[in-house]
């Protein structure tokens, strides 16, 4: 007979199993399997969580399908799927902070500002460098490197105020993000068509690990509350 604990592994192996699959077909461009597997992976993501969770939070349901549906638009190399999934992808990652600040209750702002200055640093050189960037998507990229360094800063800032074990995961994941949003803007704006044999899987390869860690950190959040 099957409990909770034999579901929850089975899941976690299908999980990775689909991840793995997914990353050795964005290396070899197999584009019929690339689509069938990309939105599983947060499906997957989704069925571990309503399995493991003892409180279901409805704005991390939300945060994994519109990574499903952002999965599904950044599949196609076109401008304007690239636009769309941008705009989703800005909702995703402010429900992701809009999660965290109701997770680490922050009370103190100046460490989160000295945090996350040097992010808004290291993207804002990046964009300034970038000249191939559609007039559409200008606006909501600057916006999008704004919120990635608030994510990294208040992950880090909670890291050093907090050094409890949901803070520590809060960073892994955090970090993973941010190497995850470096590789995508590489390879979206400075090597345009070149090397996604590399960027690819790298990038689903983060994208996977990442999301998971953050699945982590949210039912360590839930497992703290219940204590």
């Amino acid at each position: 007979m099957l409990n909770k604990d034999n579901i929850l592994k089975s899941v976690t192996v299908l999980y990775f199993t689909i991840a793995i699959v997914e990353i050795i077909s964005e290396y070899f461009l197999y584009k019929p399997i690339i689509f069938v597997l990309k939105p599983l992976i947060p499906l997957c993501l989704l069925i571990l969580y309503w399995i493991n969770s003892t409180k279901i939070n409805i704005v991390f349901i939300v945060v994994l399908l519109l990574s499903l549906i952002t999965n599904l638009l950044f599949i196609p190399n076109n401008p304007t799927y690239l636009f769309y999934g941008i705009i989703v992808f800005t909702i995703h990652r402010i429900s992701i902070l809009y999660l965290i600040f109701n997770f680490q209750k922050i009370k103190d702002y100046i460490p989160l500002l000295i945090a996350t200055a040097p992010f808004l640093l290291i993207f804002s050189y990046l964009f300034m460098e970038t000249t191939d960037i559609p007039d559409e998507s200008f606006y909501l990229l600057i916006f999008q490197n704004i919120l990635i360094s608030i994510f990294a800063g208040v992950s880090l800032a909670s890291y050093v105020m907090y050094d409890n074990k949901q803070s520590s995961i809060l960073l892994i994941s955090a970090l993973l993000f941010v190497i995850l949003q470096f590789v995508v803007f590489i390879e979206k704006y400075f090597l345009i068509n070149e090397y996604q044999q590399l960027f690819r899987p790298l990038a689903m390869s983060l994208n996977a690990v990442a999301f998971y860690t953050f699945y982590k950190y949210v039912i360590e959040h839930e497992k703290l509350n219940n204590n």
